[in-house]
């Protein structure tokens, strides 16, 4: 092999490498983001949840009347 196409193939190894390095960042910070989404769903589920258990208790506001 000549040394030109040497250096040719570690600086495709290097940017491969530097490729590869970014896209690891950015799926970490993707699942950190759906974790994140998650939470926050499991916390809307539960207030939603106390919200209709409140409402069923003290008669929800958008049902009929019983003598409808």
């Amino acid at each position: 092999m000549n040394e030109e196409r040497l250096i040719e193939i570690e600086i495709k190894i290097a940017r491969q490498e530097d490729l590869v390095d970014t896209l690891n960042q950015l799926v970490y910070q993707q699942q950190k983001k759906i974790t994140e989404l998650e939470v926050m769903c499991a916390a809307l589920a539960r207030h939603l949840s106390d919200m209709s258990g409140q409402g069923s208790e003290a008669g929800a506001p958008h049902e009929k009347p019983p003598h409808y």
